[in-house]
């Protein structure tokens, strides 16, 4: 198991071929961009052109908004391109890219052979609306690696993901009430927007306005690694509870990881009480491990839900858990949920082929996990030890590829913990770090991602950057 420890970063201006441990077969990466190369003043004059016609036409100016830069302030960056682990943007700035598309680009963006099998498979059509022969082989992908699913439904995103796997909890234990904790987040849906993190907590709402009272009456709380509050929950709600649902590693208020124990007494809490345990395995499936946070930290829970990276880039989500429960959703049993493009042949072959036969494939091969625990921690420890030597106060970790850190002494083990945070710091941090050319997520409350692509010279030219930043803030 990979050593959870502090966080750092570092950047670099240059692609570079990654180690011979993860992939001795690959030469440097070649691309053509449409932006110029050249060393050049830092400039985001393109971007806030385009970003302010958008805010005429788009709420916000954005289709997802910590997108829009709240609440780090100053001009969002509108991306041309992407390629292994940098981006850039219109004004031609190039950046070392640390969000990953919000977590799938595990093997660097763009990847050839990816972009290859896309083609490939456009040449057949983009959606069917019947099935189609790469569904079974994502499926048994799917089936073969994650210990908790024997059955998968494949849809749209982890948000319909969430959606359908919270209906059929409720369809299978014939119970309403759902525990969720407090800076989780687990998509839109109405249920989930009570104290959800992600968007929510950047924009500092406290619920969604139009979510009706009746939609959330039946959602329970618990602050995270607070195991009293949830047995107390089951307690004063006894047989009613369908289920709980978590992400087994926070990423969407931060990074924030399980008290030693924590998953397990759950695990256990709910078999006691005859309540499912959903893990929402979103952003950390086939990031912490090939088999997700349920094969790192050894919890098999009755339902999971997947999105991002087994989607290679375009959108993917999964819900699947034990076979007796998925076959109660139609046509094998009665709970219904349909979707229009649900495994169309395009995201299955990004998902599967080549985030499947190619990702998954990639990520099976010896050291890729070593690899990314080795570059993540280097990352984390770099900015955690740079900030204290400028005596700020922080902390952070990292697990395999995904990683975060937070301005406050910590340690943080929920989302109280994180909200102490000084946020007008890491705002200057942030826009800081733009300026010498890496890209973090906008939010104090969101999880770093890294990649196949990044490079030890990535990491160190991170670390000098935040070194920069942090002695100017």
């Amino acid at each position: 198991m990979a050593a959870i420890s502090g966080v750092g970063l570092s950047w670099t201006s240059k692609l570079s071929r990654r180690p011979s441990l993860v992939s001795p077969r690959r030469p440097c990466v070649k691309m053509t961009v449409s932006v110029e190369k050249e060393k050049k003043a830092f400039t985001l004059q393109k971007s806030e052109e385009a970003f302010n016609a958008a805010k005429d036409l788009m709420p916000g100016g954005v289709n997802s908004p910590v997108r829009a830069f709240k609440s780090v302030g100053g001009q969002p960056i509108v991306i041309d391109s992407v390629k292994g682990s940098h981006m850039w943007d219109i004004d031609g700035n190039e950046y070392i890219d640390y969000v990953g598309s919000w977590g799938p680009a595990i093997i660097g963006h763009a990847d050839d052979e990816v972009l290859a099998a896309l083609a490939e498979t456009m040449k057949k059509g983009t959606s069917f609306g019947a099935p189609c022969l790469l569904e079974n082989v994502l499926a048994e992908m799917v089936i073969s690696a994650v210990p908790s699913i024997e059955m998968v439904r494949f849809v749209n995103s982890g948000t319909e993901a969430c959606m359908g796997v919270l209906r059929l909890a409720r369809a299978f234990t014939g119970h309403q009430k759902i525990v969720k904790f407090e800076g989780c987040y687990h998509g839109h849906a109405d249920p989930f927007l009570v104290k959800a993190g992600s968007g929510v907590a950047t924009l500092g709402l406290p619920d969604s306005p139009g979510v009706p009272k009746a939609a959330t009456v039946d959602t329970l709380t618990s602050p995270f690694n607070d195991i009293s509050t949830v047995e107390n929950l089951f307690k004063t709600h006894r047989g009613e509870i369908a289920a709980v649902i978590l992400e087994p590693v926070v990423g969407n208020s931060g990074f924030i990881t399980p008290k030693p124990d924590f998953l397990e007494a759950i695990r256990r809490i709910t078999k006691e009480n005859g309540a499912l345990l959903i893990f929402d395995e979103v952003m950390t499936g086939f990031r912490l491990s090939y088999g997700g946070a349920q094969e790192y930290f050894n919890i098999t829970p009755d339902l999971t839900t997947l999105g991002k990276i087994i989607g290679g880039g375009l959108p993917v989500g999964a819900y699947g858990g034990r076979r007796e429960i998925m076959e109660m959703v139609a046509p094998a049993g009665p709970m219904y949920q349909a979707g229009t493009l649900s495994g169309n042949p395009l995201a299955m072959t990004a998902g599967l082929m080549f985030a499947g036969i190619h990702t998954l494939k990639r990520l099976k091969e010896k050291g890729i996990y070593e690899y990314l625990d080795k570059i993540t921690g280097q990352l984390a420890q770099g900015l955690v030890a740079a900030g204290k030597r400028a005596g700020h106060a922080i902390c952070g970790g990292h697990i395999s590829g995904m990683f975060g850190f937070f301005f406050t002494e910590g340690p943080v083990y929920n989302f109280e913990d994180a909200k102490k945070s000084d946020t007008a710091k890491f705002a200057r941090f942030y826009r800081g770090m733009l300026e010498e050319g890496v890209y973090f997520a906008p939010s104090q409350f969101e999880a770093g991602f890294t990649s196949l692509a990044h490079t030890s010279e990535d990491i160190q030219r991170t670390v000098e950057a935040a070194e920069k930043v942090f002695g100017r803030i």
